[in-house]
């Protein structure tokens, strides 16, 4: 199970986005997330004529490592570590460490 996952609130803790937070979008592989509003890179397109997109110069987010962001804690306003840990029923949550809360329902 992993600690991070596409929709959940992250605030990244290094780099030089560092204190920005945003939603996950996607996971590119186990270690690289790209998150929403963090990591923005300029990118030059060539435009096409033939399917009437224009060229220029747009602003997208890059991948950022997963070991630079954490997961965001609603009540603490902070950034909180993850654990994991089995139910009664077998099922598998995500928890966080400083308050017990579980993120999973």
């Amino acid at each position: 199970m992993q600690n991070i996952k596409k929709g959940d609130e992250v605030i990244v803790i290094a780099g030089r986005s560092k204190g920005k937070r945003g939603n996950v979008l996607k996971r590119l592989d186990e270690n690289r997330l790209l998150v929403e509003n963090v990591n923005m890179v300029k990118k030059h397109v060539k435009g096409n004529p033939r399917s009437g997109e224009a060229g220029g110069i747009i602003e997208q987010e890059a991948p950022i490592q997963q070991s630079n962001v954490m997961l965001f804690n609603s009540v603490t306003q902070k950034g909180d570590r993850v654990g994991i840990k089995t139910l009664e029923d077998n099922r598998k949550v995500r928890y966080f460490k400083s308050n017990g809360e579980v993120i999973d329902s």
